[in-house]
C-alpha cells in the first residue's frame, strides 16, 4: 500500500499514527455515534475512544481497539484533542465511501501534537489526497460515574429484536419507559404516543434474550429525542447490552462488527427524565 512507503523521517514527528486498510471499518463506526458536531477523541496503546455529548445529558463512546488498525503507534500514554466530527466524516468518505467487493480507502491518521492539525492521507486506486483538519483542546467528558457495582439490571439481547421493538413501538412518545424485573413482566418497553400506549414484552427464556440479571423491580424514563440517536449503533450492531444503575442511569452497549469481522463497542449513557408525572 503506497501510503505505508511514507519516510520514517515523517513518521518521527507525529506522536499517533494509525492506518487502515479499508477506512469504513473507521466511519461506520463514528457515524454511530454523530448526533453532534464535535468530538474527542483520546488514544492510549489499547486504541482510540471517541466521545461524543449532548447537554450532560447523553454520552456516546466509540471503543476501536488498536488491533483493529493495520497500525497504531502512540508515543504518549495519552493523547487527546477534539475534531469536528462530521467534517472527519467527510473527509474518511472523499472518494465516495465505496461498497464494492475488492475497492477500498486506505487510511492513515497522523497527529503531531497540541495545536496541530489532524492530518488524513486516504488512498484509493493509486490516488492519494491528504485532508488536514482543525484540532481543537478536548474538553472534559461529563463522568456519568456508572460503574458495574452499581448496576442492578442486566440484559444483553439480539439487536434484531431491538429493532422490532422499536419498528412496533410508537416513536411519536416523548418518552420511552423501560421496565426491569425479576418477575413479569420482566423486560419491557413502553411509549405513551399519539395513538395511545403500546408496550413490547420480552420473556426473560426468550431465544433472543442472551442474558437475563434483574436483582429489583425498577421502571425508569428516558427522552425518546435523546435515545433516538443510539438508534445509528443499534442499526450497525448484533448484540446490545441494556443495564440500568441504582441511580436509573442507562448504558447500552452495542457489539458491532466491522467489515473484516472485527469486533468494536458503541456505548451510550443516558441519565433518566425525571420531569414525567406518574401515570
Amino acid at each position: 500500500m503506497p501510503l505505508s512507503t511514507q519516510s520514517q523521517a515523517d513518521d518521527e514527528q507525529y506522536v499517533l499514527v494509525a492506518s487502515l486498510d479499508n477506512a469504513r471499518n473507521l466511519s461506520n463506526i463514528l457515524k454511530a455515534i454523530t448526533f453532534k458536531d464535535h468530538a474527542i477523541f483520546n488514544a492510549t496503546p489499547n486504541g482510540l475512544k471517541v466521545t461524543v455529548e449532548d447537554s450532560k445529558c447523553l454520552q456516546a463512546n466509540a471503543f476501536i481497539q488498536a488491533e483493529i488498525f493495520q497500525e497504531f503507534t502512540i508515543k504518549e500514554d495519552s493523547v487527546g484533542f477534539q475534531v469536528n466530527l462530521t467534517v472527519l466524516l467527510d473527509c474518511l468518505n472523499i472518494f465516495g465511501g465505496s461498497t464494492a467487493p475488492g475497492v477500498s480507502t486506505a487510511l492513515r491518521m497522523c497527529y503531531k501534537g497540541y495545536g496541530h492539525p489532524l492530518t488524513l492521507f486516504l488512498e484509493e486506486g493509486g490516488v492519494v489526497t491528504v485532508c488536514k483538519i482543525n484540532t481543537q483542546e478536548p474538553e472534559e467528558p461529563v463522568d456519568f460515574d456508572f460503574c458495574s457495582t452499581n448496576v442492578t439490571n442486566k440484559v444483553i439481547l439480539q439487536s434484531e429484536s431491538l429493532k422490532e421493538a422499536f419498528s412496533e413501538l410508537d416513536m411519536t412518545s416523548e418518552v420511552l419507559q423501560i421496565t426491569m424485573s425479576p418477575s413479569q413482566p420482566y423486560f419491557r418497553l413502553s411509549t405513551f404516543g399519539n395513538s395511545g400506549n403500546a408496550h413490547y414484552d420480552y420473556p426473560k427464556d426468550s431465544d433472543m434474550m442472551e442474558l437475563f440479571r434483574c436483582t429489583k423491580t425498577q421502571t425508569n424514563r428516558y427522552k425518546m429525542s435523546l435515545l433516538k440517536p443510539s438508534t445509528k449503533a443499534l442499526a450497525l450492531s448484533c448484540k446490545v447490552s441494556v443495564r440500568t444503575d441504582s441511580r436509573g442511569f442507562l448504558s447500552l452497549q452495542y457489539l458491532v462488527r466491522n467489515d473484516d469481522g472485527q469486533i468494536c463497542f458503541v456505548e451510550y449513557f443516558c441519565c433518566p427524565d425525571e420531569d414525567v408525572e406518574e401515570e
